[in-house]
């Protein structure tokens, strides 16, 4: 392939590859919280766990942990094995996003619109309810990258 012939990768390029990065993490993220569900489903997990707990040093941390344990004790196995399914289904969903929106596929575009605007009134009723920095950030952060994407999928359309 000649230097001519080459795609050229501008700043809209650029920006569905940061949105796909995007993408990417949250895939890994919920690959993680897929696969520390599952574990918590063992019990030997559980009684490591505590000893690791036991072990803590300082007074404080061990008290941070033993509450956190004490809440998840209360997490019924069936609960925890749909958060490890739902969890490895939206990564996968993301994982698609993120490398259509990679490789600049008009569908991967549409895709992370409807995805992306589907989570926004579950985001700004946990705002409403737990009101904090991160999830202003995050909520903003996906509204941002909606607005970006319906603007270049409508200035494709026209283009095209």
């Amino acid at each position: 392939m000649t230097a001519a012939s080459r795609p050229k990768h501008g700043a809209h390029d650029r920006m569905l590859r940061a949105i796909a990065l995007f993408k990417f993490f949250k895939t890994a993220l919920l690959v993680t919280v897929g696969l520390g569900a599952r574990e918590l489903l063992r019990p030997e997990v559980a009684e490591q766990a505590q000893e690791w707990v036991a072990a803590l040093s300082l007074r404080s941390e061990r008290v941070a942990a033993q509450d956190l344990l004490g809440r998840l004790d209360d997490v019924a196995p069936s609960r925890l094995a749909a958060l490890a399914a739902a969890s490895f289904v939206y990564a996968t969903v993301f994982a698609v996003e993120g490398v259509g929106l990679w490789r600049a596929r008009r569908w991967a575009e549409y895709i992370t619109v409807v995805t992306t605007l589907s989570f926004v009134p579950l985001e700004a009723h946990h705002l409403l309810r737990y009101p904090s920095a991160p999830g202003v950030s995050a909520l903003a952060l996906n509204l941002a990258v909606v607005l970006y994407l319906i603007a270049r999928l409508k200035r494709r359309g026209v283009s095209k």
